[in-house]
């Protein structure tokens, strides 16, 4: 028997060690565990998926033949697991619920249509896969089922983006500096998952026999699932607060902030009468020019609400309501208006615009600059010369 390899199949099993170590570490945090053990199980998925591509490529089909097909359901439970990590992850309160079991019937079903191939002899398994080699057909239900994979795939990586650009408007009506709630990583995950998804979905329609074994496009696919993983890992060393879930942030309370004309209408529904929203308003506007309550980097909207003697939902009314902003622009507004403010006094030339920006209650470089920007048109040192000229 001759086994070769290549230089992508190297990169599928270093990747393949990097995932094991991963789902290691990940199993071993104690910190929000149910987010770790299915971002865990989402590497031993990558991982069998890499090892069995080195077995196809390597040719050790003939060898083993009664290895043939296991990696075939994998791409099944991809998504949902990337899904159910999105969630557990943005919510540290999530649990595993029998319902999310109903994400892993597909996959159940790919099994059961697969059974008469594992069931297969050696030989039998070895013909049918110099067959599709050779572009001949499959069975009839793993052909018709295939096409639902990527379809599979492309749905629930929309599905992830969807929930968390919901979540970051439930996080910006209750945070005012969302570094720690690790919203950035989750959608960079997400994104990545639906590019490979989407490369593979070209790959499939360029082929001219889809039910064609096309070693050279299956090993693209699994070269990006390895830059994934090592991907992963590099995040995670540079970010341990990832897998850690570090800082004292918790689920946000469901108050998504809506469109302005929608707000006035929960507005009216609430049982906040005009009166008490006009003296809960004047108090808030007080408390912020009189205690700069905004200065803390870690002020969360029940905080706020605490100070005020109401409760966060009221408060999350008026801001939506009344502002016609969320917790986090209503906050970081008095950041930026705080650093221009003393970007304009002579007291504070020599210092550096960052530590005004801290000063003010911003806990990031990257956040200030965005915030400073979007409020002001400059960033911070046009701004600075600006005034100085």
């Amino acid at each position: 028997m001759q086994v070769t390899i290549d230089w992508t199949d190297l990169a599928a099993l270093v990747g393949a060690l990097q995932g094991f170590l991963l789902a290691g570490v990940l199993v071993a945090h104690r910190s929000n565990r149910a987010a770790n053990r299915l971002l865990a199980a989402l590497m031993v998925a990558f991982i069998i998926y890499l090892i069995w591509d080195v077995y196809y490529s390597a040719g050790l089909t003939r060898a083993y033949p009664h290895l043939f097909g296991i990696s075939y359901p994998l791409p099944w439970i991809f998504g949902p697991l990337a899904y159910l990590y999105a969630v557990a992850a943005s919510d540290r309160s999530r649990r595993f619920q029998p319902r999310d079991a109903l994400h892993f019937v597909p996959v159940v079903v790919v099994v059961i249509a697969g059974l008469p191939i594992y069931m297969m002899s050696g030989p039998d398994k070895v013909a049918l896969f110099d067959r599709l080699q050779a572009g001949g057909n499959p069975s009839t239900v793993i052909a018709f089922l295939s096409p639902f994979m990527y379809v599979s795939g492309l749905s629930y990586s929309v599905a992830t983006v969807a929930y968390l650009r919901q979540h970051r408007r439930r996080v910006e009506n209750a945070y005012s500096n969302t570094e720690r709630v690790n919203l950035r990583w989750l959608m960079w995950l997400a994104g990545a998952a639906a590019a490979i998804w989407l490369l593979a979905v070209s790959i499939r329609l360029a082929n001219l026999n889809p039910h064609t074994i096309q070693r050279h496009n299956d090993d693209l696919v699994a070269l990006a699932i390895a830059i994934l993983v090592y991907s992963i890992g590099y995040m995670g060393l540079r970010q341990p607060e990832i897998f850690r879930y570090d800082g004292r942030v918790e689920s946000p309370p469901d108050e998504s902030p809506q469109p302005i004309e929608a707000a006035e209408t929960h507005y009216e529904r609430s049982g906040l009468s005009d009166i008490e929203a006009a003296k809960l308003k004047a108090a808030l506007l007080s408390l912020m020019a009189s205690e700069h309550p905004y200065r803390d980097p870690d002020l969360t909207l029940p905080e706020l609400a605490e100070r005020l003697d109401t409760t966060p939902h009221k408060l999350s009314e008026v801001l939506n309501a009344d502002l016609g902003k969320t917790f986090y622009d209503f906050i970081n507004g008095y950041r930026v208006d705080d650093v221009r403010r003393r970007l304009a006094e002579s007291a504070s030339r020599n210092l550096n615009v960052l530590t005004l920006a801290m000063d003010a209650g911003f806990a990031s470089k990257s956040t200030f600059n965005q915030v400073f920007k979007k409020l002001t048109g400059h960033t911070p040192s046009t701004y600075r010369k600006a005034l100085a000229g």
